[in-house]
């Protein structure tokens, strides 16, 4: 954890299920939404700079949080990449901390797969995809100060 000096706000590390969808993710995150409740976040591939490709309009990341504590993420996989049958999710590490972060995809990616390198993204943050050793996919999302 790490104090963030200009807002004085404690920043933490996040784990939580990151679940991937092939097309539906705006209607899953929404019926998650009246299921759990909470404040609903939707960024779609044309919110990220591609407002011509022909998945503009699907999810690229969806965050659901709820009173009760609860974050649920989800996406629609893109153009390509279709999800494998029983493995419709990863598990996201997200924060601030980019020490720590780093540290854990150091040791989550030893002896895994890198599907995505930990490296800075169209959104400004640093992110990267693994699958550890066991044939988990884990996903770090490190975040950038806005400039």
């Amino acid at each position: 954890m790490t104090l963030d000096p200009f807002t004085e706000v404690l920043m933490v590390s996040r784990l939580n299920p990151y679940l991937s969808f092939n097309g539906d993710a705006r209607q899953a995150m929404e019926f998650y939404k009246e299921v759990f409740g909470g404040t609903l976040a939707l960024n779609t591939y044309g919110d990220f700079g591609q407002p011509e490709a022909p998945n503009a309009d699907k999810i690229m990341h969806g965050m659901l949080e709820t009173p009760s504590g609860f974050t649920l993420m989800g996406a629609d996989n893109p153009p390509g990449m279709e999800s494998a049958p029983g493995q419709p999710f990863a598990v996201s590490l997200s924060g601030d901390d980019d020490a720590e972060l780093t540290g854990y995809w150091e040791k989550l990616s030893e002896g895994g797969s890198v599907s995505v390198p930990l490296e800075k993204q169209m959104w400004g943050d640093v992110f990267g995809m693994c699958t550890d050793r066991f044939g988990v996919p884990w996903m770090v999302n490190i975040s950038r100060p806005e400039s």
